[in-house]
């Protein structure tokens, strides 16, 4: 049996490393909260964005180069992971998902992928480390987005994507990314975000409404669809340009469009951060439970070992 100052050395590691993740849990269930209250809380505008995004692309004239269909050489892929560890299975999940969407192809033709040249893009320290180590071209990257993400850090993202398109750098942009479901849930999801046409916001919409809670029930109480009946489209008149003002109105939606994505990103970082720290605190109060047992049945070992020994002592003198 192992000694008990052994094991009480042991017990007192696993008690420092309780009280880190202890802590790091309450950090992060604060940073979850906030986080999700503001990807919560951007959700209504991001679906009406999707909502515009559509009407615009099913509109009878001529539209903004971002809705511009042409022969895809070059596809870019955006990968969204978090710039910190410890966050569970949050970063893996990106990473699964992504090798699964290159190995399968968009929309189970792998096929597709075969002739294009792809570029990536890294969101997060973790996304720019896992391409690196495969050996992918990274040609940016994107990190220090901070705990809460405001418009500011997403803004350079956009305006690249938006340029790169523009200029024909690349035909299609595809991202990797997470969407929050709840504290317990999460999912990785892909999404052609360039070119924007009906049917692809169609399934993102489908893709991040909720199922269930509040905003669910308010949905299907009222009969809302954030994509709109091509059948039933209103004419819209549109001064003094109708090129500039869409192109504008285009670039601001797109921007919304991966605004939402980050937020949702982050909330389900936080999470996923603070389920992982629960559970570490959970299995050392376990393991650190286990030891104390062990280390009393060790001591008290030893002390009926020392009790024996005095008595075959005196024994012995008598």
């Amino acid at each position: 049996m192992e000694s008990p100052q052994n094991i009480k050395k042991r017990l007192k590691s696993v008690d420092n490393i309780n009280k880190i993740t202890k802590a790091m849990e309450m950090v992060a269930a604060t940073k979850m909260r906030k986080s999700q209250e503001i990807a919560l809380s951007s959700r209504p505008y991001a679906f009406l964005a999707l909502d515009f995004l559509a009407t615009i692309s099913s509109l009878d004239q001529k539209l903004p180069e971002l809705f511009e269909k042409r022969d895809v050489k070059k596809v870019l892929f955006v990968l969204v992971s978090s710039d910190k560890g410890l966050a569970g299975a949050f970063n893996s999940s990106v990473f699964r998902k992504f090798e699964l969407h290159m190995k399968e192809g968009p929309k189970g033709k792998p096929e597709d992928y075969a002739h294009e040249e792809k570029l990536y893009v890294a969101v997060g320290e973790k996304a720019f480390n896992y391409l690196s180590k495969k050996g992918y071209n990274v040609i940016k990257k994107f990190t220090s987005v901070g705990d809460y993400t405001t418009p500011e850090q997403v803004k350079p993202l956009t305006e690249f994507l938006v340029e790169g398109y523009l200029s024909k750098k690349w035909d299609r942009v595809v991202a990797i990314s997470t969407h929050f479901r709840s504290a317990l849930k999460q999912e990785t999801h892909v999404r052609r975000v360039l070119p924007i046409d009906f049917d692809h916001i169609k399934e993102t919409v489908q893709q991040i409404i909720p199922e269930r809670g509040k905003f669910a029930e308010l949905i299907k109480e009222h009969q809302i669809s954030f994509v709109p009946d091509k059948a039933k489209l209103s004419e819209y008149l549109i001064e003094p340009s109708a090129e500039q003002v869409l192109q504008k109105l285009a670039e601001h939606l797109f921007f919304v469009q991966i605004y939402h994505l980050i937020l949702e990103a982050n909330a389900s970082e936080h999470s996923a951060r603070r389920m992982a720290m629960k559970t570490a605190s959970d299995n050392a109060s376990d393991l650190g439970e286990a030891l104390n047992l062990q280390y009393n049945k060790s001591r008290q070992s030893r002390i009926t070992t020392e009790i024996s020994e005095i008595s075959a002592g005196a024994e012995a003198l008598n």
